[in-house]
């Protein structure tokens, strides 16, 4: 028997959100890389774009200020996205996508800390 696989959705990482005429905005993102669902990013001071979000940066994207709702390929050039920007909201922290650099439970823990101050707050069991 044949087994498909469906790659995550924004169904996977979004489980509530209070308006998303409130909680959402359209963003550009930084090109060189493929974003998947749930990347949780940082936006650049500089340029106003935003990509993943690092652990020790200093560019402005060591701070986590947004999840990606849908994947997006940036490889070659900027895209756009649609993030979740404030909440209240609620995604699931299984779901989410992280920079190669947060690669340990307090640097994951951080982000998850930095987008609740945001009111976007990650749940185990959402």
């Amino acid at each position: 028997m044949t087994v498909l696989t469906q790659p995550p959705t924004m169904g996977d990482v979004l489980k509530y959100e209070v308006n998303p005429n409130y909680t959402r905005e359209t963003v550009t993102l930084l090109s060189g890389t493929a974003y998947p669902v749930g990347s949780v990013l940082g936006r650049v001071t500089a340029s106003g774009k935003y990509k993943l979000a690092t652990s020790g940066g200093t560019d402005g994207t060591q701070t986590a200020g947004a999840v990606l709702l849908y994947a997006v390929d940036a490889t070659l050039s900027d895209a756009v996205g649609i993030v979740i920007v404030r909440g209240p909201a609620i995604v699931s922290r299984a779901a989410l996508a992280y920079d190669g650099t947060v690669d340990d439970a307090a640097k994951i823990t951080t982000k998850i800390g930095q987008l609740a101050t945001l009111g976007i707050i990650a749940r185990d069991t959402a």
